[in-house]
């Protein structure tokens, strides 16, 4: 399987879910389940299904992180330069807008827009790979092409 780009940050985020999962998470559902088991009958017993439900969510979650963990690769954006890629913060202006916005290319699992946290496979990181400082893009989206001018590119 292909390596799982991340951040050490990213990274670190990740692995302390999963330790929170398998350390608070788990424990006190089971907990929960075995209080709901006591009320008596199962199969009218919301509590415990509500219970089950968010066990199962819980393992799945736990399994998902442990494969992401496995198969990252930590990338330290300090030691990269040069040109747009996995890793660079860059800041933009809206053509349209001039607004300006700050990024940072991140893997799929660490995504997180709100915090400027860009998908490496978005179609605006797409777009910004391998492109420099003073370059314009153009980024085909749902709501139709817009444009922006990438002010800087840092690594840190």
């Amino acid at each position: 399987m292909d390596k799982i780009p991340l951040t050490r940050a990213g990274y670190d985020a990740l692995d302390e879910e999963l330790k929170t999962l398998k350390s608070e998470e788990r424990p006190a559902i089971i907990a929960a389940i075995a209080e709901a088991r006591e009320h008596g009958d199962l199969s009218e017993n919301a509590e415990y299904h509500s219970a089950r439900e968010k066990q199962s969510f819980i393992e799945g979650r736990i399994k998902e992180l442990e494969a992401i963990l496995a198969l990252s690769e930590v990338i330290d954006p300090a030691r990269l330069s040069g040109s747009i890629k996995f890793g660079a913060t860059i800041t933009i202006i809206d053509g349209d807008s001039d607004e300006e916005r700050t990024y940072q290319i991140v893997g799929e699992a660490e995504a997180n827009l709100e915090r400027g946290l860009l998908n490496l496979k978005s179609p605006l990181a797409r777009a910004l790979i391998g492109k420099d400082e003073g370059d314009a893009i153009e980024v085909r989206t749902p709501g139709g092409v817009r444009s922006y001018e990438i002010l800087n590119v840092r690594y840190l």
